[in-house]
């Protein structure tokens, strides 16, 4: 496809965006380049966000994937600060609010994701705040003092992270979730429980099955009303309720959409120009038997990054890798590998009371994922024995006096 293109716009400058830039000119593309992002700011990390960048321990600068000066150096064009609203598939054409309008030969859509919004009266007071860009974080610093009082809506990855840094902080932590245990889309009762009662000890208090119904306050928000009745009181409020896939762009040009915009093993969506990778793509795993999925993660931003620079510019599709993601949460540092859902056993290596194990997902025979906590070795020989589709002994597997070399070479 390469001999056909001269100009790739790229919508959206995340993670996925600017790394999809950098990749088509380490491939040798010599082609136009624009990355656009509704943001008035370079491609930066997210993860940090809710940690590093909340705690004042990392400037903005530090999260820049790449210096801004990089993308005039590698003649990367860049508008940001502008959204995108309008595809004209026929004229290969992008719109942007303004009425600006830039052309393009391949386009590629990596629109990330939106927070979903709190359905609840008040959820729009000053105080109430979701944290998903640099933006947001700027916006919660004011209130983020010690001996202030926080209330978290959701019990995700998110959610902790920032309960975490606020208990740190020395601020008063209270976790609300509507689920009946936290992380509980996201990992096994086992490592649940283990993050809930790490929490716990540092001074979180946990409300679980319990949902927020109204925030209150006049000129700011002042406690939480929930479904019992009962209320919290808040001087700042953190929304982490899950995200949505900005897939309002595809929608409207037509494109197939179904939990994200669908697209094939090259990043393809039913139109031959236009690509999508990052949160807001439903892309086949290949490294988990094909099945379509739409991750939300550093790792499938990169994973997409690549398919498509190497669809774009005619290079040999790169081998997929299993997915991976990682939470920090006060010293605990937790990662996984592999996708955890279907599994029917879990085995435990390492005592959780000593805040350093890992928990191997099976499906039968096979090892579908793994979450360590503090056991990098166990991560990452997971990970492998993942990749390779292998059926572990499960004794061994438990024994942490068995290395995970060993289980590599059985």
């Amino acid at each position: 496809m390469s001999g056909a293109i001269g100009r790739v716009l790229i919508i959206g400058a995340g993670q996925a965006g600017g790394e999809v830039a950098q990749r088509l000119r380490a491939n040798g593309f010599e082609g136009d380049i624009t990355l656009c992002g509704d943001e008035p700011i370079p491609p930066y990390q997210r993860p940090p966000l809710s940690k590093k960048y909340l705690s004042g321990e990392l400037p903005l600068d530090r999260l820049f994937l790449r210096p801004a000066e990089t993308y005039e150096a590698e003649h990367i064009r860049t508008f940001f600060g502008r959204r995108a609203v309008w595809i004209d598939r026929t004229a290969k054409r992008v719109r942007f609010e303004g009425a600006h309008e830039l052309p393009y030969d391949a386009l590629v859509i990596a629109t990330g994701t939106r927070p979903r919004p709190l359905p609840a009266p008040g959820a729009d007071l000053p105080g109430v705040h979701v944290l998903r860009t640099a933006a947001d974080v700027d916006a919660i610093r004011p209130r983020f003092v010690p001996g202030a009082k926080m209330v978290v809506i959701g019990a995700g990855y998110i959610g902790l992270e920032a309960a975490a840094v606020a208990r740190q902080t020395g601020l008063d932590v209270t976790v609300l979730e509507a689920a009946p245990r936290p992380l509980a889309r996201v990992t096994s009762p086992e490592v649940a429980g283990f993050f809930l009662d790490a929490h716990t000890a540092a001074g979180v208090r946990f409300m679980l099955s319990a949902q927020a119904a109204v925030i209150k306050g006049e000129t700011g928000v002042r406690a939480v009303g929930l479904a019992d009745g009962s209320e919290i009181e808040a001087d700042l409020v953190i929304v982490g309720i899950g995200v949505i896939p900005e897939t309002g762009l595809a929608e409207k040009a037509g494109l197939t959409v179904q939990n994200g915009i669908v697209v094939d093993g090259q990043g393809r969506t039913d139109d031959p120009s236009i690509f999508a990778i990052g949160d807001c793509a439903s892309r086949p795993l290949a490294a988990v038997g094909g099945r379509m999925a739409r991750l939300e993660s550093v790792h499938n931003a990169i994973e997409g990054a690549k398919i498509v620079a190497a669809a774009i510019t005619g290079k040999p599709a790169p081998t997929e890798e299993v997915p991976w993601f990682w939470s920090d949460q006060y010293d605990l540092k937790l990662q996984i590998a592999g996708l955890f859902q279907g599994y029917d056993r879990v085995i435990l290596r390492g005592d959780p009371k000593d805040r350093a194990f890992a928990a191997f997902y099976m499906q039968g025979d096979r090892l579908i994922a793994v979450d360590a906590v503090n056991r990098p070795a166990e991560y990452l020989g997971g990970k492998a024995l993942i990749q390779k589709g292998a059926s572990p002994d499960p004794a061994k597997l438990a024994d942490p006096t068995v290395p995970m070399k060993a289980l590599l070479t059985a």
